[in-house]
């Protein structure tokens, strides 16, 4: 058995003596909006692998229970981790799992509310709650959250925000990413090869992280194919003078920038663009 095998069995080991000792008196009676359920093992690695979560981390477990996500994070993936839970049962339980797993310097647990917690540092949201729940919290997720943030839901979705990825070991697990604001209508410059400098409205209508933008200038109208938006990063095609032009950029809020890739193989150029957000639609 390799070191880290061994490592690992150890820590099971003393997360399974710790539930024992504190459960379930201090947890059995729960008049609390979630039930607890604890979330398997393999799930919480699922959940953290689906993130990408690693070093530069830092993740927020929203009803955190016995602290076994923020835990795993920080111990098996070198992340700094916060939970909370309304619980005191439970939260009494997350320190003596991050204790005995040796992270108590790199994970903190707080007794509250959920919506209360100040989430604006999070570069991984995790939860496991209910579905009205996940919806009433959906609001404040992208209020408070950067875009970019992560966020990892296991079993239940968020309504009509469709997730970016669903995955499923043993259970289900929805993947988000936030998105930017990039709703409203934008002035885009940019000195196109065998175009020349062009300027174009570029209009984009948003839902969550589907975008459907539309370019024009003051003589014609351009489809725009293969809109994305992924967080801060933001891609599209504009065909103009039969050459399709690849926009590929950063949104950093009313300024996006990058390059656009024109042409393909060997014949593929790449020059600067910038569009300034102008107003709302």
């Amino acid at each position: 058995m390799s070191a880290w095998l061994r490592r690992r069995a150890l820590v099971c080991a003393h997360l399974f003596f710790a539930l024992v000792l504190l459960s379930p008196a201090q947890g059995s009676a729960q008049p609390f909006d979630v039930p607890y359920v604890p979330t398997p093992q393999v799930v919480v690695d699922e959940m953290l692998r689906l993130a990408n979560v690693g070093p530069d981390d830092f993740v927020i477990d929203l009803g955190c229970g016995d602290g076994r996500i923020p835990v795993t994070a920080a111990a098996y993936f070198g992340a700094r981790a916060l939970g909370i839970d309304i619980d005191p049962g439970r939260i009494a339980e997350s320190h003596a799992n991050a204790k005995a797993a040796g992270v108590t310097g790199r994970v903190e647990f707080r007794q509250g509310n959920l919506f209360d917690l100040d989430i604006s540092k999070a570069s991984v949201v995790t939860m496991y709650l209910l579905p009205d729940i996940n919806e009433k919290l959906r609001p404040r997720l992208f209020q408070m959250l950067r875009p970019g943030t992560r966020v990892v839901s296991h079993d239940f979705s968020m309504g009509e925000w469709q997730p970016d990825r669903v995955h499923s070991v043993q259970k289900r697990m929805y993947y988000w990413v936030i998105p930017a604001q990039v709703g409203g209508r934008w002035k885009l410059d940019a000195d196109l090869p065998g175009v020349g400098a062009r300027s174009y409205e570029l209009e984009v209508r948003q839902k969550f992280q589907q975008i459907e933008p539309f370019a024009r200038t003051e003589k014609r109208n351009f489809a725009v194919w293969e809109p994305r938006l992924n967080g801060k990063s933001i891609s599209f095609i504009i065909v103009d003078n039969d050459l399709a032009h690849r926009y590929e950029g950063t949104v950093e809020g009313k300024i996006m920038q990058g390059v656009v890739r024109t042409g393909a193989g060997t014949a593929e150029t790449q020059t600067p663009f910038r569009a300034v957000w102008v107003g709302s639609l």
